[in-house]
């Protein structure tokens, strides 16, 4: 009996921790509290204007919820800064369109429990000068859906109700790069025995790496 009890913990405690892969739209992890806070409003200019770019995912992205730890090594998106003038806002953030990104090559810390990460959707990502800059993504209505299977067989779902932003950080550079530390996300869950069903946000930290795919010799950059 004391076996069957210990394996129904764990596998609940193999669920809860995937459920944080539901916000897994952009991925080291940290409290959710450590979300950049907005910048107060004002002039944005993202250059080079009308140019491509690329932000691919650096070290690993790694979520965490207690001893759980759901970890994905590869993930990418692309997009295109807006052509000029609308590379400029004097009051406010500058949007970009971004292709859905894509998610692979993840595990878990839990023996017999696997994790797919599908999204889809219109996906942007809106950029506002400040100190810090604020890089903010929007996940489209159900934009993300994680499914596992093995101990426990759940549907996590990004943004269940509607689109959901969340921040991050912007450092200019060569390459420019783009910091999620616990951004928090909406979420639903659904599923038989040990699924969190219950669990309502999750949340993501990762750095990616942002290049110009338009002429790799300059840099994405953000300014006032």
């Amino acid at each position: 009996m004391a076996t069957r009890h210990l394996r129904s913990r764990r596998v609940v405690a193999v669920a809860t921790g995937l459920a944080a892969a539901a916000a897994l739209g952009f991925t080291g992890a940290a409290p959710a509290t450590a979300q950049a806070a907005p910048a107060a409003a004002g002039s944005t200019t993202v250059q080079p204007a009308g140019h491509g770019f690329t932000a691919t995912l650096t070290g690993k992205a790694t979520l965490k919820s207690g001893s759980v730890t759901v970890t994905c090594s590869v993930s990418t998106s692309s997009g295109t800064v807006p052509a000029a003038p609308a590379n400029h806002n004097a009051d406010g953030p500058v949007v970009s369109s971004l292709t859905p990104p894509t998610f692979t090559s993840c595990t878990t810390s839990m023996p017999g429990v696997s994790a797919t990460v599908r999204t889809s959707g219109s996906w942007t990502v809106s950029m506002q000068y400040g100190a810090p800059v604020v890089a903010s993504f929007t996940v489209p209505t159900g934009g993300l859906v994680v499914t596992t299977s093995g101990l426990a067989s759940c549907t996590v779902t990004a943004a269940p109700t509607g689109p959901a932003s969340t921040s991050g950080t912007w450092t200019n550079g060569a390459p420019s790069s783009l910091a999620f530390s616990g951004a928090a996300v909406p979420i639903k869950v659904v599923g038989g025995f040990g699924c969190p069903t219950s669990a309502t946000t999750s949340s993501f930290s990762a750095t990616y790496t942002v290049t110009d795919t338009t002429d790799p010799a300059q840099q994405i950059t953000v300014s006032g």
